[in-house]
């Protein structure tokens, strides 16, 4: 299965910039792109997925709070 490097900006818009089958090369644009970066609210992921419906799919879903530590 391929990775697939988007860049997210607020509201929440998913960038398709390219795939990736290797994941030191998807690791090294994303690294690229995230130094080169100066504006505020981008962001850029990697996802590993079957095909990019899937990877929107993921990238677009809330994601819990971190828990760290209990209380």
């Amino acid at each position: 299965m391929p990775y697939f490097v988007y860049q997210i900006t607020l509201p929440r818009q998913l960038a398709h910039l390219q795939t990736c089958e290797n994941y030191q090369d998807a690791r090294a644009l994303v690294r690229t792109r995230r130094q080169a970066e100066t504006g505020a609210g981008v962001e850029y992921r990697l996802v590993f997925a079957s095909q990019p419906g899937e990877a929107e799919k993921l990238l677009s879903a809330p994601r819990d709070e971190r828990v760290i530590g209990e209380d």
